[in-house]
């Protein structure tokens, strides 16, 4: 059954298992690679493997932002060279 906060509406349950699927999933670390990657508080979120700690998103490891921002920070780095 669902969260007892959500209680009319298809849409707003299925979105919310969703996110909730999303916050507990397990990613892939990118320092060691493994897929060990867990979210430990809001927006922080450690490695089980090798310990490394990342600052991400509040459901998930990484937001679009954050890749539009890493993207942008890998383009400039190449210029450089």
């Amino acid at each position: 059954m669902a969260s007892p906060n959500i209680r009319y509406g298809a849409r707003i349950r299925k979105r919310q298992k969703a996110v909730k699927a999303e916050k507990i999933a397990l990613y892939k670390c990118e320092e060691c690679g493994v897929v060990a990657v867990k979210r430990i508080s809001t927006s922080i979120w450690r490695c089980r493997h090798c310990g490394t700690i990342y600052a991400g998103g509040a459901y998930t490891m990484t937001t679009a932002a954050g890749e539009v921002a890493k993207r942008q920070i890998e383009a400039m780095s190449k210029e450089k060279k």
